[in-house]
């Protein structure tokens, strides 16, 4: 592989921010020092710019195999890199859905030829495939996902005996989607009883609401304490599931870890009138109160890793009536300048991001040598211009489904350049994609 060096950049990692130059050699970081004297064949001037760990998105949806019209794994992750993300986590809940060891692996084959970014699929569950979901590998497989609520693609787990099973002897790390699937229909058919078709996004908060989240939250974490369960609960979109988490113990240490999402983060039910379908997702993005208590509970380390739930769907299956429209956001380009934007208005440190974004979903997946600039690791890594700003429009979205639902909106900071794995992937606008990502491992 070609050696790079990267000059004049200010790293940021394990809290601290330093002014160094990085030499990457055989797809690592091999050396950081104030100045490195070295011939390397790819030079980058960082100009005094922030370098960054990859971002590691430990929830997307890039819809390969069978729903490859909204997208695809290949056009997914070069978006990814686009925005720094390096390496991503992707659901089971494509066509047919990732429910044996098999069709999983089918995946890994597609990532292996088509990813940009490094890569790992979750094995999917249900509530008959068992045996297939114990074979799973801890050191090769992210983790496990159950669907404790309906969401796109149905594979709700909802047999009692099959979710102490699952809790009870997981071989590795358990994932959920929590949204109680009882509260969320009663609250369906009262809202359909009394609107008709009238029903529009604005109901979605109401329909899929906190009480559905809590309930369902609830019974995870009641299921991991009473079986010593790895348990990691998926996009927390409510104020009162907060107290459901602990942020007196160190993250590795911890039994019970949550995500949020930028979007929860970022928009509130207010902007259901602005943008109707396009922000219908689930679980809902929820009453501003909520959409408030969300980032304090990230900064005190109650919530622990922020990632995007990415969900593209076309813009003409987004442009149907509420209760036709498929519910997810395309995100994974921009969640970085999402972020950004709240460290412009100094509501969070370049530390703290980079903490979350990166070291964090490192350390709670156990994924081996990823996630942090230290000599010795992979080279995943982006740097970032934190006073270039740009507006996001149709020509300059990578997703496949060719729409955000930030257009119109300027950033105030922008990615230059995105390694991966040691190879330069992404930098000055342009793709290079004369060496594909790696498949996590990980260290348990």
């Amino acid at each position: 592989m070609p050696t790079i060096l990267i000059r004049n950049g200010r790293l940021v990692n394990r809290g601290t921010i330093r002014e160094a130059d990085i030499l990457i050699r055989n797809g690592r970081i091999d050396h950081i020092a104030p100045a490195i004297v070295a011939d390397a064949d790819i030079e980058l001037d960082a100009a005094s710019n922030y370098v960054l760990p990859g971002i590691i998105d430990d929830q997307v949806h890039f819809r390969e195999p069978g729903l490859t019209h909204k997208a695809t794994i290949a056009t997914e992750s070069r978006a990814a890199v686009a925005g720094g993300t390096t390496s991503f986590m992707e659901m089971p809940n494509v066509n047919p859905p990732s429910v044996t060891q098999t069709l999983l692996e089918d995946k890994y084959q597609i990532a292996a030829r088509n990813s940009l970014a490094n890569y790992s699929f979750f094995m999917g569950t249900t509530n008959d495939n068992y045996d297939e979901v114990m074979r799973t590998d801890p050191q090769k497989i992210c983790g496990i996902k159950i669907f404790m609520g309906s969401s796109t693609g149905n594979m709700l787990v909802d047999h009692p005996q099959t979710l102490e099973r699952l809790f009870a002897n997981a071989p590795t790390l358990i994932a959920t989607h929590c949204e109680d699937e009882a509260t969320i229909r009663r609250n369906l058919e009262h809202y359909k009883t009394a609107y008709g078709d009238g029903l529009t996004a604005d109901f979605h908060p109401l329909i899929r609401n906190a009480e559905g989240c809590l309930r369902s939250s609830s019974m995870a974490v009641d299921l991991a304490k009473k079986h010593g369960t790895r348990l990691h609960i998926l996009h927390i979109s409510t104020k009162d599931e907060l107290a459901l988490f602990d942020n007196a113990t160190p993250l590795k240490n911890k039994k019970i870890t949550a995500e949020v999402c930028v979007h929860h983060l970022w928009f509130s039910a207010d902007d259901y009138a602005a943008l109707g379908n396009q922000i219908k997702c689930n679980p809902a993005i929820k009453a501003p109160e909520h959409r408030a208590a969300l980032l304090p509970a990230l900064l005190d380390d109650r919530l622990d890793v922020l990632a995007t739930d990415h969900a593209p769907h076309t813009w003409d299956e987004k442009s149907q009536s509420y209760l036709q429209a498929p519910s997810g956001l395309p995100l994974v380009q921009h969640s970085l300048n999402v972020m950004l934007e709240f460290y412009h208005r100094g509501e969070i440190s370049l530390e703290k991001i980079v903490e979350k974004m990166c070291h964090a979903p490192a350390i709670a997946f156990q994924i081996a040598e990823r996630g942090f600039l230290d000599e010795g690791c992979w080279a995943d890594l982006c740097i970032v211009d934190v006073h270039h700003a740009w507006t996001v429009s149709r020509d300059n979205v990578f997703y496949k489904c060719g729409w955000s639902p930030f257009e119109g909106h300027t950033f105030r900071s922008n990615v230059l350049s995105t390694i991966v794995s040691g190879h330069l992937a992404w930098h000055e606008g342009r793709f290079f994609e004369q060496k594909m990502g790696e498949r996590l491992l990980f260290e348990r």
